[in-house]
């Protein structure tokens, strides 16, 4: 059990990181980035880059060692929640997930990149060895880099999307979908990867373990999905259910997190595979007993979940970029790696721009609206963060990589927001709205960028 000191110092590490995350996120957005981008700018600058660096090593006595163990933990909790509202998000745009725009852009900003990605990864096999991977050009290690470089944020992408006065728009709509498909293609090879990466007892051993373990996890996908899915569907008609919804979203993260990690993957694929399951909650599954206009109650079911799941976030997460950023040493970077930085981010900008536009326009959107597309789904952040510090983790790659690739999200998601303005997206005064205003409290959930949710709720659907 943990002394008093020991719980005074983890305390008073969770007020720093708490702070300067807040701090910096309302830097950020004050100059019209994410919030999450100064998130992370503060992860990095309490950490060795910047405190570290100063008189008498401030990081070290804001956050000694004996505590950084509690911190990942409570950082861990934060992750698996994130992730399981990625995962319910996904749930929920999963309607517009249809149509040739959404296929195209999806198979040209997720192949593209990967594509790219794997090529530098091959070509670019002694570059990264002096970077200090001595397993690269290995398929693990190839693979990883692909989908590093191929990667979108969802609610990152969400977020801009409603900051942009873009959700209900083609292009805001055809982003917000694809990227859900590229994100489920993404995280299944994640998962791959993490499974093939820790088996070390020889080549028949470690591919039987790897079977028995992809098995075990489609078991699991499929008793969330097929059981525990249909049930709370069923338990979740109506609003009096409403006060419990998180402490069971809570307990189904948790348990399906603690499922994967015993299968030897990471929490956050069960925190995704329990917000797949969850049902998303609409009032009065029987019409004929709702009020024409559904009581304001009813209608904030769904705002209640998710404006709670971002609360929980919101208070833990910021020890996730703390723990981030101690990982890495933006000083120790050699003049080579600050190369590889730039190929780095000229790969997976071209991957993500260029795939993106072409899948657009060979979907039927015009030259704006793809270039818009294209444009957010180069959108990276904290998703991009808990991918990066899975491959970290498993040994994929090392610190000064891990380095490289952070930096890399960090430069292609600041690059968002300006080039929306460079395109002359504003604010269209003549879009029909959504008679159902966002909610303040609830501003990441995906509920509120979705067109069909009002039409959804009026008919009393459970989805």
């Amino acid at each position: 059990m943990a002394d008093d000191s020991t719980i005074a110092a983890v305390l008073a590490a969770l007020a720093v990181a708490a702070f300067a995350c807040a701090l910096f996120g309302a830097g950020a957005r004050a100059l019209r980035q994410p919030p999450v981008i100064g998130q992370i700018l503060a992860g990095i600058a309490l950490g060795p880059s910047l405190l570290g660096r100063l008189p008498g090593d401030p990081t070290a006595r804001l956050f000694p060692a004996h505590v950084l163990p509690y911190l990942g933990m409570l950082g861990q909790v934060a992750v698996t929640v994130f992730m399981f509202s990625v995962g319910y998000e996904l749930t929920a745009h999963r309607r517009q997930a249809a149509g040739r725009a959404v296929a195209a852009v999806a198979a040209g900003a997720l192949v593209v990149p990967m594509g790219l990605g794997a090529a530098m990864a091959v070509l670019g096999r002694a570059e990264f060895g002096a970077a200090g991977e001595p397993h690269a050009g290995s398929g693990t290690f190839v693979l990883f880099l692909a989908v590093a470089v191929s990667i979108t944020a969802l609610p990152v992408l969400a977020a801009i999307v409603r900051d942009r006065d873009l959700d209900g728009t083609r292009a805001g709509t055809v982003a917000l979908a694809s990227s859900g498909l590229m994100d489920v293609v993404a995280w299944l090879t994640l998962a791959a990867i993490t499974l093939g990466a820790g088996t070390t007892d020889g080549r028949r051993a470690g591919v039987q373990q790897v079977g028995l373990r992809l098995v075990l996890l489609l078991a699991l996908a499929a008793a969330l999905l097929g059981v525990v899915r249909p049930l709370l569907r069923r338990w979740m008609r109506g609003s009096a259910t409403v006060p419990y919804h998180l402490p069971v979203a809570f307990a189904l993260a948790a348990g399906a997190a603690a499922a994967t990690t015993a299968l030897g993957l990471h929490a956050v694929f069960g925190g995704l595979l329990a917000g797949a399951a969850m049902p998303h909650p609409h009032a009065h599954p029987d019409p004929r007993s709702a009020p024409s206009s559904g009581s304001r109650s009813d209608r904030a079911a769904v705002p209640f979940l998710t404006a709670a799941l971002h609360a929980v976030e919101s208070l833990l997460l910021p020890l996730f970029f703390v723990t981030t950023g101690l990982a890495l040493d933006v000083g120790a970077l050699r003049p080579g790696d600050f190369v590889l930085l730039a190929v780095v981010c000229a790969v997976a900008c071209a991957g993500k721009l260029g795939g993106g536009y072409v899948g657009a326009r060979f979907g039927g959107l015009p030259r704006r609206p793809s270039a818009t597309v294209a444009v957010l789904l180069n959108t990276r952040g904290l998703t991009e963060l808990i991918a990066l510090n899975l491959g970290l983790a498993s040994g994929v790659i090392h610190k000064r990589l891990f380095t490289v690739l952070v930096l890399m999200a960090v430069i292609t998601t600041l690059m968002t927001s300006p080039l929306l303005t460079a395109l002359g997206d504003r604010a269209n005064p003549r879009r029909k709205r959504g008679s159902r205003p966002v909610e303040p409290a609830a501003a990441s959930t995906s509920a509120e960028t979705d067109p069909v949710s009002d039409r959804e709720i009026q008919a009393g659907h459970v989805s």
